[in-house]
């Protein structure tokens, strides 16, 4: 069984949830057990029990984000560790990339990062996909430390020298208890809003910039985007000074504080479509109201997920 460390800042908390509940079936599997400081019982040594996890585990999940890259112990400390062990190939250093930030001009750079292409958990349109991936390139990673381990292993056998992944390795004593220790989540008012309007923003940039890229790369189109109020925009498109395409995007007008509304027609006090602001135990999240995304790929939506649905 591989030991699997978490390396994150407690201020992507909520995204390392997300990921060690898809590292569920690999869990199931016995494939994997994992290990962050949420673990680490009242009384103990913070330092002593940190220090000790990433001496000993064979995978160590890097999960980037400014945030981590902003905390001096995740950065010089634990990142510095890991990547130490993993000079010597004393373990495997994964960095899994949560939000966009410069992690390619750190040290970093040099690893193969996760999920493909190094494209941040939040930036996909359905995280779910996101974090699937991140998955099967970790079993990936398991499979070929497993076939690396057989080989070691025979030649252990001769020498007498077990190594870290075979079966006949000594293993420390440690308490029995479960891997999975996740609570449930509890979100308010407060935090459903703030994420509604922070999603709506994130909406109103997005597509101030895409209007202006679509300008730039095609000659004869020109895009608007004009600020109704604080809580409305609209866009249009245009070729060759004609309208081609317009929408109106509006929060908490017609259906409820926190569902933001799509209108074909800048004019138009109706609407298209209707994304909502749901929470399950672990996170918050965007939804269609409208059917529009039966395959239910848009199911869970980030706020990149969701200015790409509009």
């Amino acid at each position: 069984m591989a030991r699997i460390f978490f390396s994150y800042s407690h201020e992507d908390e909520l995204l390392r949830d997300q990921l060690e509940k898809h590292l569920a079936s690999l869990k199931h599997e016995g494939a994997v057990e994992s290990w962050h400081d949420r673990r680490i019982n009242p009384g103990e040594d913070l330092t002593a029990s940190i220090d000790a996890q990433i001496d000993r585990a064979d995978v160590i999940l890097l999960l980037v984000s400014a945030s981590f890259l902003s905390s001096h112990y995740c950065y010089s400390i634990e990142m510095k560790r890991a990547l130490e062990r993993h000079g010597k190939n004393e373990c495997s250093v994964v960095p899994v990339i949560l939000r966009a930030c410069d992690w390619s001009h750190t040290p970093l750079g040099q690893l193969l990062a996760i999920p493909t292409d190094g494209k941040p958990i939040t930036s996909w349109a359905n995280p779910d996909e996101a974090y699937t991936d991140v998955v099967r390139q970790i079993r990936k990673l398991l499979s070929h430390h497993s076939k690396a381990a057989s080989i070691q292993t025979a030649a252990n056998v001769s020498a007498h020298t077990p190594g870290p992944f075979s079966a006949t390795a000594r293993q420390p004593d440690r308490p029995q208890r479960s891997s999975n220790l996740r609570l449930r989540k509890e979100f308010t008012d407060y935090d459903k809003d703030q994420f509604a309007h922070s999603g709506f923003q994130y909406i109103k940039r997005f597509f101030e910039n895409s209007l202006g890229e679509l300008g730039t790369r095609n000659p004869g189109v020109q895009g608007t985007m004009r600020s109704i109020s604080d809580v409305r925009f609209t866009a249009s498109i245009y070729r060759d000074g004609r309208v081609i395409a317009e929408c109106a995007i509006a929060i908490g007008e017609n259906f409820g504080r926190n569902s933001i509304t799509y209108s074909g027609q800048v004019s138009s006090n109706g609407y298209n479509e209707i994304l909502s602001v749901e929470a399950d135990d672990q996170d918050i999240h965007f939804k269609s109201q409208m059917g529009s995304s039966l395959n239910g790929r848009n199911s869970k939506l980030s706020e990149e997920g969701a200015a790409e649905f509009f």
